[in-house]
């Protein structure tokens, strides 16, 4: 039977925006106060200029780190848990309200395309006083997929053949 063999692919920046721009479901990684690492499951965009849109509120953990120490990094993963994912590392941005209003139209259509009703969005986000992180990729690893490395697959299969 053959082995489910380990991927690694370097990609440009551009080849990983469109690998992020389908997938939503991110774990983003934040620095407490004492140094330690925070993270939150949370959905994420692409923005129209390239960075990662994560929604959020002011008093979040997250926000408040993000703040403080704009170095974040972001595990962004499949729908399938053990198909492709990468790792991307970079400088975030907060915004509030009123500033975040612009900012979470263009997230939640970086996720979900048009809204029926963009005045009712928009309100929604005032009165919930939303933020938006918005994160610029400044590194990021190769698009991975889990497995046995070759050299270890081909002494299986050939252990088995």
């Amino acid at each position: 039977m053959a082995r489910t063999v380990a991927t690694n692919t370097a990609v440009e920046l551009s080849e990983l925006l469109d690998f992020i721009r389908t997938r939503h479901h991110v774990v983003l990684s934040t620095t407490r106060g004492d140094g330690s690492s925070q993270m939150s499951p949370v959905t994420a965009g692409v923005d129209e200029q390239g960075r990662i849109v994560i929604a959020t509120y002011p008093g979040r953990a997250k926000t408040a780190n993000a703040r403080r120490h704009p170095t974040v990094g972001v595990l962004v993963l499949s729908e399938n848990f053990n198909d492709a994912w990468v790792q991307v590392d970079g400088t975030a941005e907060v915004l509030d309200m009123p500033d975040a209003e612009d900012a979470l139209v263009d997230y939640f259509r970086s996720i979900a395309g048009e809204h029926s009703d963009w005045d009712e969005y928009r309100a929604a986000m005032r009165v919930q006083n939303k933020s938006l992180i918005r994160i610029t990729p400044t590194r990021w690893g190769p698009i991975a997929t889990g497995g046995f490395p070759q050299d270890v697959a081909d002494r299986l299969d050939a252990a088995e053949g």
